[in-house]
């Protein structure tokens, strides 16, 4: 009996080194999960940004790729094609004209007319679309006279095109644009045999390498485009690109043509969506044959005319539906601080946890964030960004608060 009480003296006095340990370990595992009030509200935060960022692009930037994957084309006799017309309007173009009007004028489509506008030229416009012409019997141009020059001649010129127009579907790009392939209109035919009165398509550009920030202005494309396809895809259209659009006529007679608009600089295109665009109404075609190319930015400011152009008009937008991506951008800055902040914390205070969440959510949303984003530019054609796209992300919402500042002065100065 002695020395069975021995034995379990000195069992428990070995054993208790080790569960000294074990209870040290637990403590000290334990004291990870310790926060402070701040450090809590740091990570809530982090978490509840992470999450709003990973909704945008799994539920909304992720649509058009998926979109287009689901996408079936399906064969429509000819005699079932409704009959377009295509609308350019062109002012001293004749180069773009002479680039890419051929490729317009030589669709594989049974029922078409090319309408182009040719708003006061004074090069060799209306000499070039003559001798064309007499090529192509589908063509058909029309002259405004330079002394009738507004401060709305691009609208003008589209009246004068969409009165002349034959058919009730009005299919629009412009004269630096070209179509991707030979069945750019029986693509966008398929949207309104379906039943669609309004049909939004996208714009690549080509730009040569030897342009500065050629990648940045690649992915700036990608991501304008993006919002306005994937809210539309979602049945929320809010605006659209003259340089790849369609609807019908009957739209642009019930708004009484661009009235609404006419005291606003530009809007011809997205201001118009904007006005005549509905869930119901509205279609996305994202087939390669259903895209448009332009070359037309090759420098810096051509690049910001184009762009200041929409940041301008986006605030006279009738729905709330753009204003989203406001919450996108905001969510965004705020996840990239709230990052930071962790791993200041987590270095400072050595509270690790913290650290790792914040680096670990960080990895995430970059993974998601490139695969949606490299899928999308596969798609488009708008070539590959990887490891770029973390800096073209940061600083793209930048340059848009800085091209809009620029689209505002000199809107201003124009009105003075």
């Amino acid at each position: 009996m002695g020395k069975l009480w021995l034995r379990n003296t000195i069992a428990g006095h070995c054993l208790l080194p080790v569960f000294r340990i074990k209870y040290k370990a637990a403590m000290d595992l334990l004291s990870l999960f310790e926060f402070s009030q701040l450090e809590w509200i740091v990570l809530g935060a982090l978490i509840l940004f992470f999450i709003v960022q990973l909704l945008f692009y799994i539920l909304l930037f992720r649509k058009p790729y998926m979109y287009a994957a689901q996408y079936q084309s399906t064969d429509i006799p000819d005699e079932m094609l409704p009959g377009i017309s295509v609308i350019i309007a062109s002012k001293n173009e004749s180069e773009n004209l002479a680039q890419n009007l051929p490729s317009i004028l030589e669709q594989d489509y049974p029922n078409y007319e090319v309408i182009v506008v040719n708003s006061g030229s004074t090069d060799e416009t209306d000499i070039l679309l003559k001798g064309l012409e007499q090529k192509y019997p589908q063509l058909y141009h029309t002259y405004i006279p330079q002394e009738a020059e507004t401060n709305n001649e691009k609208k003008l010129a589209l009246s004068v095109g969409i009165k002349a127009a034959k058919n009730e579907i009005l299919l629009f790009t412009e004269a630096y644009c070209r179509p991707s392939s030979n069945q750019w209109i029986r693509e966008f035919a398929r949207e309104f045999v379906e039943g669609k009165e309004v049909v939004l398509g996208y714009c690549k550009l080509n730009i040569a390498k030897k342009i500065p920030l050629r990648k940045f202005i690649l992915y700036d494309n990608l991501i304008h485009s993006l919002k306005y396809l994937s809210m539309a895809i979602i049945h929320k259209p809010f605006m659209g690109i003259g340089r790849n659009m369609a609807y019908k006529k009957h739209l642009y007679t019930e708004q009484k043509g661009f009235a609404s608009i006419l005291n606003i600089e530009g809007g011809e295109d997205d201001l118009m969506i904007n006005r005549i665009a509905n869930g119901k109404n509205t279609g996305v075609i994202l087939s390669p044959e259903s895209m448009t190319e332009s070359d037309v930015v090759d420098n810096f400011h051509t690049w910001r005319q184009l762009k200041s152009k929409y940041l301008y008009t986006k605030k006279f937008y009738k729905t709330s539906r753009a204003s989203i991506f406001g919450l996108e951008t905001f969510s965004k800055y705020m996840f990239y601080l709230l990052v930071i902040a962790s791993i200041v914390m987590g270095l400072s205070f050595r509270n690790y946890l913290l650290l790792l969440s914040g680096i670990i959510l960080w990895i995430v949303r970059a993974i998601v964030q490139n695969i949606i984003i490299h899928k999308n530019a596969k798609l488009t054609d708008s070539g590959k960004f990887h490891l770029s796209t973390l800096l073209f992300d940061i600083f793209q919402p930048l340059n848009n608060f800085r091209f809009k500042r620029y689209a505002d002065r000199r809107n201003n100065y124009r009105h003075r």
